[in-house]
């Protein structure tokens, strides 16, 4: 069964969303999509999460990474290796989650992102 029309536009908004965030700090897919699919779309934690990976399959970053690069402004070299350590990364950690109860998955999430956003407003400025 597909799923509604307002659905399809409601996912492909949070896609838009997340890559305009994404463009300007680096972020969207665990920050923006996860989030708003747990808490907007009801989902399990664990499949906003693998949906989220999946949509990362395609070359996310590439124009915004272009425009960068651009203006010189991406290190290539650091960005090589961040991906390589993602790669491996991201192996782990599916295991890891798959392998928690949802809700401590979830709480830990949300711990996370609280003591990222206490470290950046403490760092602001710097």
């Amino acid at each position: 069964m597909e799923p509604p029309l307002v659905s399809l536009l409601l996912l492909l908004g949070l896609g838009l969303v997340a890559g305009v965030l994404s463009g300007l700090f680096g972020i969207g897919g665990g920050l923006v999509v996860v989030s708003a699919l747990v808490l907007v779309g009801r989902w399990p934690i664990l499949q906003a999460t693998g949906t989220s990976l999946g949509a990362l399959l395609l070359p996310v970053g590439l124009l915004g990474a272009m425009e960068y690069h651009r203006r010189g402004l991406l290190d290539v070299k650091a960005s090589a290796l961040i991906a390589l350590g993602i790669f491996l990364g991201v192996w782990f950690g599916a295991r890891l989650a798959i392998g928690t109860p949802p809700a401590t998955l979830q709480r830990m999430f949300a711990v996370f992102l609280v003591f990222m956003a206490v470290r950046m407003w403490l760092g602001a400025g710097r």
